[in-house]
């Protein structure tokens, strides 16, 4: 919710009746739409949009709403207004032919108007208030009153009948469209209609470096709160469309889901398996890294799990885009088919920052994307401090709405950040850094964590490669000189192949010359084992031979004894 619409609903118990316009963000504004019953005047110069406002005031009232309405002219004639609003998709003419809508263009002469000191506006208020009667009107416009009193320098009668006019519109109970054209110095000719009106819009059509900008600017709201800022607002084939948010705020919700980048390895390096979701990703890197690549392939993961994309492109168009994404396997167009991935594209220098992010946020709140991809932001030129203003309300309108938005961004060199890097940089919750390694006559792509809020992520450098199955990371090779890529990376992997060829080479020779020893070493021993039995066997006999001897010794004393005994 933003700071806009907390601040409304705090006042919500003392709202002043209020009949909305059905223009987006021009209702956020003023917290509800003009003041009911109560005419309210636009005023500006030429070309800055105050008819086709009012006109589109009264179609969605008689579309959306219910109420009709009665557009009184005193400049452009009715088939001219009904073919000024067609660019718009609005149908005048069937409104009015269903009378829901009255278009009464009144022809002012000012060479046939003679100032009197009885001039009145019996006769408008006549014929405003058949037209409001014929039809039921509840909305009116009036455009433009200085045609109206064009011929009157008088500011004595002038005032008198404004504020007569103002009475009775009042009178009439009908919410009013009064435009009027920007004066010298003060908002309008006169200098009069804007302290007799209860609500005053100031329309601006601002040219800067060649570029134009509308503006919208509430300048008095009699009985209400309403934004006091200046709005850019945006009238193109879809009508008019305003941006209110000039911040939303740091109170959104945070999500600790992960939103997967669809590059199974950058998963793995952000530890989480993903972004968070709602959160902010950029992604830069010098030309031909593959930035958009992995922007597509951020978008195309985004819809294979059924969530809806939207895709800005500043540099392509939709068509390029999708057949150079088909060279690593993405295809977008069927996801554009079914309806879950639509392409915005426009060249940056078509509109100001401000009106491109008006374009963006109209198209994010009809389309309703959970994953948004702007390509690239460094397209943009101009203050960075502008570049950075459009950028963080960009950022805040999706943080506020939960979308997952991914930038690119080109990078200058590899030493020096550029504008738009250094302007979103602290706006960023994650940011990948694409680089080109360049050895031994080639270019490698290498890809790292620069940053990733809230999530203990990888620091390491890892090549990358772009195949026809979309992005592929290499797991990270660390030589004698560091990170190694491409031809070199494989040169070291078979010098150190042959080396461990080698190495087994050498253990198989050393564990035969071992197993050689032992067998030796096995049958000397052998030997000195069947020498000791011998020896052995020697002493055991003549141990033996020694007892039988001793034997025969003994029994041969014996009987010399027994001889002995019988001489005698």
């Amino acid at each position: 919710m933003t700071q806009l619409n907390e601040f409304a609903h705090s006042f919500v118990a003392h709202a002043l009746p209020k009949t909305p316009t059905g223009i987006d963000g021009f209702d956020d504004l003023t917290l509800g739409g003009l003041p009911s019953g109560r005419p309210s005047l636009f005023c500006g110069a030429a070309g800055c949009g105050k008819t086709l406002f009012a006109m589109t005031f009264l179609v969605n009232g008689a579309v959306r709403f219910g109420e009709h309405g009665v557009f009184m002219s005193f400049e452009e004639r009715a088939p001219d207004l009904a073919a000024n609003v067609v660019s718009l998709g609005y149908d005048v003419e069937r409104l009015v032919a269903e009378k829901k809508l009255i278009i009464d263009h009144v022809h002012i002469e000012r060479a046939e108007i003679e100032e009197i000191g009885e001039y009145d506006l019996e006769g408008l208020f006549v014929r405003l208030g058949h037209a409001i009667d014929t039809v039921g009107a509840k909305r009116v416009v009036l455009d433009t009153i200085e045609a109206l009193f064009s011929g009157f320098a008088d500011t004595t009668i002038l005032r008198a009948e404004l504020r007569r006019l103002f009475a009775w519109l009042k009178d009439r109970g009908v919410t009013a469209i009064i435009t009027g054209e920007r004066g010298d110095g003060q908002l309008t000719r006169y200098g009069i209609e804007e302290y007799v009106s209860d609500c005053v819009i100031l329309l601006d059509n601002r040219v800067q470096e060649q570029v134009s900008t509308r503006r919208l600017r509430v300048v008095k709201y009699r009985g209400s709160a309403h934004g006091t800022n200046e709005y850019p607002f945006l009238i193109d084939d879809e009508g008019v469309s305003v941006l209110p948010i000039t911040s939303a705020g740091l109170s959104h919700a945070v999500s600790p889901e992960p939103v997967p980048t669809g590059v199974a390895g950058l998963d793995q390096m952000l530890g989480l398996g993903g972004y968070y979701r709602g959160s902010s990703v950029l992604i830069s890197g010098l030309a031909g890294t593959g930035k958009s690549t992995f922007g597509a392939s951020f978008a195309d993961a985004a819809c294979e799990r059924g969530e809806r994309c939207l895709y800005f492109a500043f540099e392509e168009s939709p068509d390029q885009v999708m057949r150079n994404m088909l060279s690593v396997g993405i295809d977008l167009k069927r996801h554009v088919a079914a309806g879950m991935l639509r392409f915005e594209a426009a060249r940056p220098s078509l509109y100001g920052f401000e009106m491109h992010l008006a374009r963006m946020n109209r198209d994010i709140e009809r389309f309703e994307p959970s994953i948004l991809v702007v390509d690239p932001i460094s397209a943009f030129r101009g203050p960075s401090a502008e570049i950075h203003a459009t950028l963080i309300r960009l950022a805040d309108i999706c943080k506020t709405k939960g979308i997952t938005t991914l930038f690119t961004s080109l990078s200058g060199s590899k030493e020096m950040m550029t504008e738009s890097e250094r302007s979103v940089s602290s706006l960023m919750d994650t940011w990948v850094s694409l680089t080109d390694v360049e050895a031994n006559g080639e270019r490698n792509r290498v890809l790292y964590l620069l940053k990733s809020r809230g999530m203990n992520h990888s620091n390491q450098l890892r090549e990358f490669r772009l195949t026809n199955d979309g992005v592929i990371l290499i797991d990270a090779y660390i030589g004698p000189e560091g990170v190694m890529t491409g031809s070199a990376r494989l040169a070291q992997e078979a010098r150190e192949r042959d080396a461990g060829v080698a190495r087994q080479q050498e253990t198989e020779r050393l564990r035969r010359e071992l197993a050689r020893k032992r067998a030796a070493t096995e049958r000397q021993i052998a030997e000195l084992r069947a020498a000791i039995e011998v020896e052995e066997a020697e002493i055991a006999m003549l141990i033996e031979q020694e007892e039988n001897r001793e034997t025969v010794l003994g029994a041969d004393r014996e009987a010399i004894a027994t001889k002995r005994g019988a001489i005698r």
